[in-house]
């Protein structure tokens, strides 16, 4: 089988569409690869997958060869330089038990938010580390175009996600991330059956349930931990995602889609709890327009405003106007030179994910040892 190379399959699961699953993946991912560990990426979401998208893979294709398919590598083992990081990338998930710092007061909703920092203040240096391989597969990196459609009923679904499982030649990797589809259908099933019949005794690590905080999604959520126990997959904790955000302007923390319900839901089925992620609009600017985070810094919205107002002139003005707005569209798309992974170094969600995948990580090793 294709997964003798693997030590570790992990899940992200979720009961509700639009929670971040495929956002969680591709950040534990980077998080578990900045850690040291070679990591892999399976994207069985067949009908909407997002994971090349956010690795900027859109362009790559699957290579066959003899025995199977190559993921495509987002980077290589290598060590990478130190950067110049601003503080407020160093907020670390409150379940460390350490001090809150000022801007780890800002993210909890306590005290008055700081100074936008002057140049060169307010800044530190990382120690240049080494870091693991990435790989990533999707069907998507099989289709014809971005905005080919998948039209299929559930056999051949089930048919493509066996085949993703055995016919993939991972190289050695540490954690195996596998992003899924919302709810409990075909692929789930398949899924799970597959790995359990196919998979070496305790590679199959479990599942990170993935959520946010409001009750509409618990209550879909809910479903997909007894999913989980009804199948036999361990569940190694729930993030809760979208918890909070706070403005870039002044500081301040808004509950936009309330708060603690993972926590919450963490706490009635007796499974650790890994951490809430807020909305940084970083993160987007980071996977979108392939730019290095920068905070401090307030984007002229008047710019923006005129950017779009000549977009829609141009719409209106026949084959000049679809040259003027495609100039547009491709500056917008500019990505910066340099590894995706180099970049993330610089979002306030590295830091929160450095806490959920220490814990992901301590679980894991702990069911590997035969811990409770």
């Amino acid at each position: 089988m294709s997964l003798d190379n693997v030590k570790h399959i992990v899940l992200v699961l979720s009961g509700k569409g639009g929670v971040g699953k495929s956002s969680i993946t591709t950040q534990l991912a980077l998080s578990l690869s900045l850690a040291g560990h070679s990591v892999g990426i399976l994207d069985i979401d067949l009908t909407g997958p997002s994971i090349p998208r956010l690795l900027g893979l859109e362009s790559a294709k699957i290579t066959q060869a003899p025995g199977g398919w190559l993921p495509c590598e987002v980077h290589s083992s290598q060590t990478l330089p130190p950067i110049a990081t601003p503080i407020l990338s160093q907020v670390q998930n409150g379940a460390s038990g350490s001090a809150p710092s000022t801007n780890e007061a800002k993210l909890n909703g306590h005290g008055p938010p700081p100074p936008p920092p002057p140049p060169n203040a307010g800044v530190q240096t990382e120690e240049s580390n080494m870091i693991g391989s990435l790989h990533a597969i999707s069907l998507a990196l099989l289709l014809p175009s971005r905005s080919s459609a998948i039209v299929w009923r559930g056999p051949k679904k089930t048919a493509m996600v066996r085949q993703f499982l055995t016919d993939v030649l991972w190289p050695p990797t540490d954690y195996l991330l596998i992003d899924t589809p919302p709810g409990t259908s075909d692929e789930h099933i398949s899924l799970a059956e597959t790995l359990q019949s196919k998979s070496l005794p305790g590679q199959l690590a479990g599942a990170v349930i993935v959520t946010t905080p409001q009750a509409v999604a618990i209550s879909d959520v809910r479903k997909e931990v007894n999913f989980c126990r009804k199948v036999g997959v361990e569940v190694l904790g729930v993030v809760e995602n979208m918890s909070g955000y706070v403005c870039e302007c002044c500081g301040e923390r808004a509950n936009l889609f309330g708060k603690g319900g993972g926590e919450v839901m963490a706490g009635s089925f007796e499974v650790p709890f890994l951490g809430g992620v807020p909305v940084d609009r970083q993160w987007g600017v980071l996977v979108e327009e392939g730019r290095r985070p920068g905070y401090g810094v307030v984007e002229n919205s008047e710019e923006g405003q005129e950017e779009g107002e000549e977009e829609k002139e141009g719409e209106g003005e026949g084959e000049e106007g679809r040259a003027k707005s495609g100039a547009l569209e491709i500056d917008k798309d500019s990505r910066e030179e340099g590894l995706l992974v180099d970049r993330y170094r610089s979002c306030s969600l590295c830091g929160v994910f450095e806490g959920i995948t220490k814990q992901l990580i301590d679980i894991v090793r702990g069911r590997s040892n035969g811990a409770v």
